[in-house]
């Protein structure tokens, strides 16, 4: 057995609430400065800032260009024969409008009723950073890790990714792994953890009808000149019906029906329709309404409208024909859909129904799927109700859409979503907020997990078990869990 790296942590968790004021001073460092891909803001300077401190970790690091935002890459590998576990973030943030919507600054992080509050604080800064400054810790009181570590954070996450494809096909060798961590999203709106083991993709997509070389007098050429927004309308009516139903020829081939684990999976979940409705002011779910919440999320694809466009929009009335019109759209994919698939035959149906109509592609990610009785669901389950005193919810697959399958299909690993930030966090919203007790609870949790992965691998028999951990992990079970 390996007895090398010792598994009581309590000198850890305390060297991490000895250190409560500085950390914390160090994350609103951080999120002091802006980083929105979107705008191209603050991207370059915030790469070389958190290059920085992964150096000061002695962790060996690179800043590597991409063709668009450059990924930060750093590494501790000094366990030949150790596992090694490759932790993805993403340090670029949403644009933080409207913002006079804001109560305090976006970029100016401040605290309230135990929330720190600024753009990025959730949605990823604060959760990579928990994940950093728990390494950080456990070299400060171990000198080494029990396992390797590989940091990899993008900086164009938050507008798709367009970059991460080629970069881990070129990358392979040193993007390897035995599996991978994403600490993205918040854990359940029932305030448990959970762990994710898969994510829909994305492929988003615009609409544009014309008409007319100008917009015209409804009166004199309207039934003469064709309304673009109608072209749109019953194009997009042609695309769905009633019962819920995508009428896109062969759209559903590739989905996948659910397994025995993943239908108790979703059965599991706490759900309560009739609050979710009544917090929506929603008198009824969308069609089809036999599906749950949870397999809504997890198990179909869906078409959304994202905005319709065109003619006159003020106020009081202007009877015009408008002579251009946009729909923006997107669809959600589920496991075994692709982008391409998908959009092949989008072009088709729309080539069929109204020809004239322009598509345009504005990127996508194809969906992942890690199985539920992975090896490493155990000790990953393990080392948060150790943590914790509550086993976590196990989720198929999230409703929205991260790059993992970068991971799971390019690189070949599982990859498990296992986030920190409370359920309201308002990630892309204005008062984007993060609990301070979970921020503390990601830096000692992810040091948990990370030991007892590093104990349970499978075919390492030379390694403690896992559940032998369940004791050595009290201490972070009373300082840190009953406070949220």
């Amino acid at each position: 057995m390996n007895t090398e790296f010792n598994l009581d942590l309590s000198d850890v968790f305390s060297y991490v609430d000895s250190r409560r004021e500085e950390f914390l001073g160090r994350l609103v460092d951080y999120l002091r400065r802006p980083s929105i891909s979107a705008h191209g803001l603050g991207i370059a300077d915030v790469a070389e800032y958190i290059a920085a401190v992964m150096k000061r970790m002695k962790l060996q690091t690179q800043i590597i260009p991409t063709a668009g935002w450059p990924m930060v890459f750093g590494q501790d590998i000094g366990k030949p024969g150790a596992p090694t576990i490759l932790l993805y973030g993403h340090y670029d943030v949403q644009p933080p409008e409207p913002l006079e919507e804001w109560i305090t600054p976006p970029f100016e992080p401040a605290v309230r009723n135990g929330r720190l509050y600024a753009r990025g604080v959730g949605d990823n800064k604060g959760q990579h950073f928990a994940q950093l400054l728990a390494i950080e810790s456990l070299l400060a009181c171990r000198s080494n890790l029990p396992c390797n570590i590989k940091f990899l954070l993008e900086g164009e996450e938050e507008i798709g990714s367009p970059q991460m494809p080629a970069f881990v096909q070129e990358h392979r060798d040193k993007l390897k792994a035995d599996l991978v961590i994403i600490s993205d999203g918040p854990v359940h709106t029932s305030g448990r953890s959970q762990i994710l083991f898969g994510v829909r993709g994305v492929l988003s997509f615009e609409l544009q009808a014309r008409g007319a070389n100008r917009d015209l007098h409804s009166g004199n050429w309207g039934g003469i000149a064709p309304n673009p927004l109608w072209t749109l309308v019953h194009l997009l009516g042609s695309m769905k019906n009633e019962q819920g139903e995508i009428t896109i020829d062969g759209f559903y081939d590739n989905v996948q029906p659910q397994t025995p684990l993943e239908r108790e999976a979703l059965a599991q979940l706490p759900v309560n329709t009739e609050d979710i409705k009544q917090s929506l002011d929603l008198q009824q779910l969308d069609q089809p309404r036999d599906r749950s919440i949870p397999e809504r999320l997890s198990a179909w694809p869906t078409l959304t409208i994202n905005g319709l466009h065109g003619g006159y929009g003020g106020p009081g009335s202007k009877t015009v024909l408008p002579h251009e019109a946009f729909a923006k759209c997107d669809i959600r994919l589920v496991e075994a859909q692709t982008a391409s698939e998908i959009f092949g035959k989008l072009q088709a149906h729309v080539q069929r129904h109204a020809p004239n109509v322009k598509i345009i592609y504005q990127g996508a990610m194809d969906p992942s799927k890690t199985p539920l009785d992975s090896p490493y669901t155990e000790p990953l389950r393990q080392a948060i109700q150790a943590a914790q005193g509550k086993p976590p919810l196990l989720v198929p697959a999230m409703g929205g859409s991260l790059p993992n399958y970068v991971f799971t299909k390019t690189l070949g690993i599982p990859a498990f979503v296992v986030p920190y930030a409370n359920a309201d966090q308002a990630n892309h919203a204005p008062n984007e907020n993060l609990e301070i007790e979970r921020f503390f609870i990601g830096a000692s949790l992810y040091t948990a997990r990370t030991v007892t992965l590093t104990c349970h691998v499978p075919g390492r028999e030379d390694l403690p078990a896992a559940s032998s951990l369940s004791s050595l992990l009290i201490p972070l079970k009373h300082s840190r869990a009953e406070k949220i």
